[in-house]
């Protein structure tokens, strides 16, 4: 069967490269889509080019409909992949008993495959690495660690481990976030619905009655008339249109290092992203570095797993600083993005030897300053979110009952 080399560009803008196997490239192809994959060239080993990146509309609809691999997913993979080989299962034989139980159609198929690469003689690690969309470098880096050093059981554990308090780490971020835009949007849409549909009753009647509309309900009329009337779907198509523009332009790099570095700046939500960047990058590196994954390496792969573009390049310029043998902590403390005691906590870890177990405490510290300040800010944000929606529910209240004063001077 022709083998074909297949370049790519992941998420984080990096370029990566394997080998796949298929009767023709139409095959290795569709096989690629299947995956959620998008290559940039496609070279037949024998032969020359055989395809450039195809359009965006070339994914496979099997691939949009699917959705995608959850952090939660993977470390159940994980968990349930370490008691097997725990338990003394053969690889082969656990990928078949979790491919059974799997839900996911694209987790499934990936463990078809790996099943098969596994059983060709290939390692877990290099089976896993055909999936980029499902394995990620982190992932991938471990399995691979435990593997050469004949301790996947405990890799498998820890990376578990690692998985859950991500995900743990993640949820706690956007219930953060998520609680005020939801509260936002629904007295949003409270106010548009009681302003289009209830002041036009109201003003009808007023204005039978004879009564003189106050300047604050004429506004809120006026306002009224201007959501009914085509300038409204003018005013929602710009509006959708900033929108696009925004989402096109945080793609790019220089965008989102943009918008990255103004949130690191917000208030309340710029200190709980320093925190929880620190909790990923501690506890991330602590896991690579006890599986014995090398420094620069680990520094490639926490860059490529941190969601912050700022904290990402400040990884990026330390590990080429470590590279010419400089030390971690004195390099990250020349970029002034992670918190002093981070970096404190890692210059002793670095010469005690312990650096795994110095940067979990650190991890640790930092989580439970997440959950804290996540905490905080639902407590400060509750009141704020329920004076905000009676605000506006009474800013609708008061412009329809403000002319019966003047209706009830008509009457007396």
């Amino acid at each position: 069967m022709p083998t074909f080399l297949v370049t790519h560009v992941t998420k984080s803008g990096r370029k990566r490269e394997f080998t796949l196997m298929a009767d023709n490239p139409s095959t290795a192809r569709r096989d690629l889509r299947r995956r959620g994959i998008l290559p940039t060239t496609l070279v037949r080993k024998e032969s020359g080019p055989v395809s450039q990146k195809p359009p965006w509309y070339a994914m496979d609809l099997s691939t949009l409909l699917e959705g995608g691999i959850t952090v939660r997913d993977k470390a159940l993979f994980a968990s349930k992949l370490s008691a097997l080989v725990d338990a003394g299962v053969p690889i082969l034989r656990s990928l078949d008993l979790m491919k059974n139980q799997q839900r996911s159609p694209a987790f499934k198929r990936a463990l078809t495959a790996m099943a098969q690469d596994v059983n060709q003689g290939g390692s877990l690690g290099n089976a896993m690495r055909r999936w980029p969309k499902i394995f990620d470098n982190l992932c991938i880096a471990m399995v691979e660690a435990g593997e050469a050093g004949g301790v996947l059981d405990e890799t498998l554990k820890r990376l578990a481990t690692l998985l859950e308090e991500t995900s743990k780490l993640q949820n706690q971020i956007k219930g953060a976030m998520g609680y005020p835009i939801t509260v936002l949007v629904v007295a949003i849409s409270v106010f548009l619905a009681m302003t289009i549909f209830l002041i036009p009753t109201f003003s009808g009647i007023f204005e039978q009655l004879g009564a003189d509309l106050p300047l604050f309900t004429q506004m809120m009329v006026d306002f009224s008339g201007f959501l009914r009337s085509w300038k409204a779907l003018v005013l929602v198509g710009l509006l959708v249109l900033v929108g696009m523009w925004f989402m096109a332009f945080y793609r790019t790099a220089n965008g989102r290092r943009q918008v990255d570095g103004l949130l690191l700046k917000t208030p309340l939500f710029g200190d709980l992203q320093t925190k929880s960047a620190t909790a990923q990058f501690c506890r991330t590196m602590s896991s690579l570095s006890r599986a014995g994954v090398p420094i620069l390496q680990a520094l490639e792969i926490v860059r490529d797993t941190t969601s912050n573009t700022i904290f990402g390049d400040a990884l990026a310029s330390s590990r080429v600083e470590v590279s010419e043998g400089i030390p971690l902590s004195i390099a990250l403390s020349m970029k002034k993005v992670f918190p002093e005691m981070a970096i404190s906590m890692l210059a002793i870890g670095e010469e005690t030897g312990e650096m795994d177990a110095m940067l979990s405490k650190v991890a640790d510290f930092y989580e439970d300053e997440v959950s804290t300040t996540v905490k905080a800010m639902t407590a400060m944000l509750e009141p704020a979110m329920i004076v905000l929606v009676g605000a506006i529910v009474a800013s609708v209240l008061v412009a329809m009952y403000l002319p019966m004063f003047s209706v009830f001077e008509h009457i007396h």
